[in-house]
């Protein structure tokens, strides 16, 4: 998580809501991403997006079976959709968002038994330092 929260800031500095994932599988690193949408012209340009984006590129499938997402805020349900597509173990996630989180706070997407996949999530982690930074973000554009 802390790597995803490197990239958050990074995000952050190049003015994007700062937001960072990164993708493990077997303890290594194989994908990163920080929200890019306006960088890139590119609604779908979300962290989890291109950290998946980035994952299947380094192992060469798009299936991205007993990998782990960390990710800074918990995902929309663009991201949700392309985590359950990539098959992704578990979700691992900072912030909870009481607005659009599709991870289980206004919708829960994830777990639901009706999709052939089901992933296992985990919220809260390091939730107060990932909250805290998105948080001086929005009162800075403000």
């Amino acid at each position: 998580m802390q790597q995803a929260f490197g990239l958050a800031e990074h995000a952050m500095s190049q003015q994007e809501v700062p937001v960072g994932a990164v993708v493990v599988l077997e303890d290594k690193v194989i994908g990163k991403g920080w929200n890019q949408p306006i960088a890139n012209n590119d609604p779908s340009a979300h962290a989890e997006i291109m950290a998946l984006r980035n994952a299947a590129k380094t192992i060469g499938n798009y299936r991205l079976l007993d990998a782990t997402l960390y990710v800074t805020l918990e995902p929309c349900l663009m991201c949700v959709g392309a985590i359950l597509h990539s098959r992704i173990k578990r979700l691992v996630f900072g912030a909870y968002d009481s607005k659009t989180g599709a991870a289980g706070t206004v919708f829960d997407v994830l777990t639901d038994t009706r999709h052939n996949h089901t992933v296992e999530v985990q919220g809260g982690v390091l939730e107060k330092q990932n909250a805290e930074l998105l948080q001086t973000f929005f009162r800075q554009r403000r």
